[in-house]
């Protein structure tokens, strides 16, 4: 029984083996006959990777068709993983960093440089803290994170350089040495450096860089040059606080736009019409599909060619442009050369078009990045846009509005006079007018800038009524232009209930004549003088006039939107209009408007402000031209002018340009008319 027992086990073991052998056999067969194709493939490739090929911005033109921004192609020195040495590779790594530092040294280029270290007089590692606060310590906080050296929050400079030492293995070079390749290492492991996201570490090199690299690959190896389109000004001071800036995305943008295809390698707008345009300037990226087989052979394709940003054309007249912002830059100098600040803003009245914004101080989009520091702590602030964030007491500017709710609430007619006598009293408060006017109606009293007129019309009307017929005319309110900009403040019960302040009668009557509360940019001035100017339609401001699709072709027009019309009858329209003729010419500024041929309307305005102690007057001028059938609407902020006089030089440029380089331009129509 025993023995045949054990023959038995021997004999299944035996059919076992054999089955075994038999299903081994035919694996074998089909791997190496049957699908010998197919399995040699799958054992050949390791992998294979799609990368982005980056699209180039979109263009930037004027109006007319003149280019603003556009793109020049240059050479980046960008490592890819595919060629490059593995992360296990370190002293591989470090030796051809160290010589690609080498050859950018020679050739005087720059190179990354993010990391937030460097090294003190004694040779001791310390963080750089020359940005600002906020900036250098997100650096700093990302340098010691779990992702880069994995230290704790109260780790020195000198631990985050030891750390960074060992990560690398940069144990054999000297600090200044292991200082510079730990830049490189940094931003490879900062921007999740892999074969599907080649990093660059160096921008707009030299040819004489290029030839080397591309000479040299076993040298330089994982090194290669990409060709890339960098911005390009047509003139890079003309309007920059309106084009604005493209810098590399930051983690937290990263962060929030990477499902929508942004690498962390890719450049966002910043600010400015590049911001504000952003999803149609950025273009489409392509695609190429690496592959990396077996034996370490990489073969590269397209699969997708990337398709440039759309065009975007603006509403502004580079040339217009160019003298509002040298006029603005002479007015402000003779004014005060060292404090006088200030702004204008040129509209076409009859669609919100802007044809020319400027603000004084400004500056150069082409060194913007290296002088940032200087610029950010400049006392006039050049990077600040007084004509879209810069919130004004408006002065007399604001009476035409207040003429013309009065007009229309019916408080006074056309013929209402009231006496001047240069004082005005409300309970035991007096209010000062400029002069003794003596009998003043609603023309005469825009002409001569009579404050007495006005109070007594914002006794009548009340603050509620005023600040009705000021929303109207959109005061107090963002113009709905593309860029950010000041809401502004219009004076009333309403924003001082926001501090637990109280409103006084006294405070309706200062209210009425631009002063008190009141807050106005200069946008939202040139909005509502083109509002009174085309018959009481307010439309919303723009800077792009339209853009055209790279990929199509399509033309989107933006178009007109007229977000409001004014309850306020054409004919008290009128009479406001015919006052702010009186302006022109008899009132201060008749002097210089009489040297151009263009009839223009107009209305001054001067506010208090103190500045170190002494009281001085901001200058303000709204007009618009020509007076007859109204196309522009022009306003102008000096600060420290004196008088709203002192700023119509400014204004006398543009419309006599404007007039001059535009004669065949066809007359507004105020009114609809039927096209056959």
């Amino acid at each position: 029984m025993k023995s045949r027992y054990k023959s038995a086990r021997a004999v299944v073991a035996i059919v076992l083996i054999v089955a075994v052998l038999c299903g081994f056999a035919y694996e074998l067969y089909d791997i190496q006959i049957t699908n010998h194709e197919y399995y040699a493939a799958q054992n050949n490739t390791v992998k294979t990777y799609t990368v982005p090929i980056e699209a180039a911005r979109g263009e930037i033109v004027d109006r007319n068709g003149n280019p603003l921004v556009t793109n020049r192609q240059g050479n980046s020195i960008i490592l890819d993983a595919a060629y490059f040495p593995s992360s296990k590779e370190n002293d591989e790594r470090n030796e051809i960093i160290v010589s690609l530092i080498n050859l950018f040294r020679k050739n005087d280029e720059e190179y990354a440089r993010n990391l937030p270290l460097k090294l003190d007089k004694s040779g001791n590692a310390v963080f750089i803290t020359e940005k600002d606060d906020e900036d250098y310590e997100k650096e700093i906080k990302n340098l010691k994170s779990k992702d880069m050296l994995n230290l704790q929050d109260y780790a020195t400079a000198q631990n985050c350089f030891d750390a960074m030492v060992e990560k690398y293995g940069l144990e054999r070079y000297d600090k200044k040495t292991a200082l510079e390749i730990g830049n490189i290492r940094y931003e490879l492991t900062r921007l999740l450096f892999s074969v599907d996201n080649p990093v660059t570490i160096a921008d707009d090199v030299s040819d004489e860089t290029v030839a080397e690299i591309k000479e040299n690959n076993s040298k330089y190896l994982g090194a290669d040059v990409r060709v890339v389109a960098y911005r390009e000004y047509a003139d890079s001071t003309l309007a920059p606080h309106i084009i604005g800036t493209v810098r590399k995305i930051n983690a937290e943008e990263y962060a929030e736009l990477k499902d929508q295809g942004y690498k962390i390698t890719d450049e966002i707008g910043e600010s400015g019409i590049e911001s504000a345009m952003e999803e149609y300037l950025r273009g489409e990226p392509g695609e190429k599909t690496v592959t990396i087989d077996g034996d370490g052979n990489v073969t590269e394709e397209i699969t997708k060619e990337p398709i440039q940003g759309d065009t975007i054309v603006l509403t502004i007249d580079k040339d217009l442009q160019k003298v509002a912002q040298d006029r603005l830059e002479e007015t402000c100098k003779s004014v005060d050369y060292y404090n006088s600040t200030g702004a204008v803003v040129v509209e076409n009245c009859n669609n919100g078009e802007i044809l020319a914004a400027a603000s004084y101080p400004t500056y150069d989009l082409n060194d913007y990045y290296e002088k940032y520091n200087e610029l950010a702590s400049n006392s006039k602030k050049p990077l600040y846009n007084r004509f879209a964030m810069g919130a004004y007491a408006p002065g007399s500017t604001f009476k035409p509005m207040m003429a013309s709710a009065a007009l229309q609430e019916g408080v006074v007619d056309q013929n209402t006079t009231f006496n001047c006598s240069s004082a005005f009293h409300v309970g035991t408060m007096k209010f000062k007018c400029t002069g003794s006017h003596g009998g003043e109606n609603v023309r005469t009293a825009l002409r001569d800038s009579c404050n007495i007129y006005f109070y007594n019309c914002a006794q009548r009307l009340g603050i509620e009524k005023m600040n009705l017929y000021g929303s109207m005319f959109g005061l107090g309110q963002k113009t709905g232009v593309e860029i950010p900009e000041s809401t502004g403040i219009l004076a009333g019960p309403e924003y001082r209930s926001k501090f637990d302040m109280y409103w006084r009668p006294g405070d309706t009557v200062q209210a009425g004549i631009g002063q008190s509360d009141n807050l106005f940019t200069p946008l939202q001035l040139c909005n509502y003088n083109a509002t009174i100017a085309n018959g009481g339609t307010r439309y919303q401001m723009h800077f792009v006039k339209s853009r055209i699709s790279n990929a199509t072709g399509t033309v989107t027009q933006t178009g007109a939107n007229a977000v409001e019309t004014v309850s306020v009858s054409q004919a008290n329209l009128q009479i406001v209009r015919e006052g702010m003729r009186m302006v022109a010419t008899g009132g201060g500024p008749q002097a210089i408007f009489n040297q151009i041929d263009t009839k223009v309307a107009c209305k001054t305005g001067t506010s208090q402000v103190v500045v170190k102690g002494v009281k001085h007057n901001n200058g303000f001028l709204i007009t618009f031209a020509p007076y007859e059938n109204p196309e522009i609407s022009i306003a102008s902020a000096i600060e420290l002018a004196g008088s709203g006089t002192s700023t119509a030089k400014i204004t006398s440029s543009i419309i006599d340009y404007y007039y001059s380089h535009n004669t065949n331009e066809k007359k507004a129509q105020r009114e609809g008319t039927l096209l056959n």
